[in-house]
């Protein structure tokens, strides 16, 4: 005779409920939001993207709750917005802190120091990759690009830059993080919470003053390349014009 799965310590499993729905006040303001983020859409399961910011601009990540809200609002089911969910790093499972802040560790960063700052910061806040401080206020996590290798090594916190990295700079930023002390990033808006990032993220607007006239794009490195393109001073071309030799002879 054979033991029964029970028996030998197999589950076989049982049906997941359905995840708690946000509470009446709470869904009845992320209904009006998404209201509106689903009116700017031709096709409703568009507005997917902006739906999952929202709901992390609620509870700070993608909860099953969250999931459920979207599939409900767009007629989707918790399989495909779970998909779009797990797909983007953006997306956070599980709850986090205040402040994300990201060390790219990608092939010209991770040379230039991002790996010594990633390491360094494991050790000084005591966490690994993708937790939180127990205070709740950081989460560290390696990032493949920030996008800004121009100012290599960059960590970002929040999405915003902090460029020219070093060891030290990086740990004194995450020290004010958890000190509440003003951080100024080196470009672009100043940092708010991560909540409040992700409702800036589903297309509400930044109402913060002075926020949208700070924030700025590519910094004076990245833009070098145009400048000597359109040959404005001090650069001059370093390419001469298709057709145009650089001797008499034309070699």
């Amino acid at each position: 005779m054979t033991a029964s799965p029970q028996n030998r310590g197999v589950s076989l499993g049982m049906p997941q409920l359905p995840a708690p729905d946000f509470p009446a006040e709470v869904r009845t303001r992320l209904e009006a939001d998404a209201k509106e983020v689903v009116a700017r859409y031709p096709d409703s399961r568009s507005a997917l993207l902006p739906l999952l910011h929202l709901c992390q601009s609620q509870e700070g990540y993608v909860s099953k709750t969250g999931i459920r809200f979207c599939a409900e609002t767009l007629g989707l089911t918790t399989a495909e917005v779970t998909a779009v969910a797990t797909f983007y790093t953006m997306y956070r499972r599980k709850p986090s802190g205040d402040y994300q802040v990201g060390v790219c560790t990608n092939t010209l960063c991770a040379v230039m120091g991002g790996d010594a700052i990633f390491e360094e910061l494991k050790e000084h806040l005591g966490v690994g990759n993708n937790e939180t401080t127990p205070d709740g206020k950081v989460t560290l996590e390696h990032i493949e690009c920030n996008a800004a290798c121009d100012y290599a090594p960059v960590v970002m916190v929040n999405w915003e830059f902090f460029d020219n990295q070093t060891p030290d700079s990086a740990k004194a930023m995450v020290d004010d993080l958890l000190a509440g002390r003003e951080v100024s990033p080196t470009r672009g808006a100043p940092l708010c919470t991560y909540k409040e990032t992700a409702r800036i993220l589903a297309g509400f607007p930044d109402e913060r003053a002075g926020a949208v006239e700070a924030t700025g794009g590519a910094g004076p490195a990245s833009l070098i390349g145009l400048r000597i393109a359109r040959g404005e001073p001090p650069h001059t071309p370093i390419v001469h014009p298709r057709g145009e030799s650089t001797t008499e002879g034309g070699e």
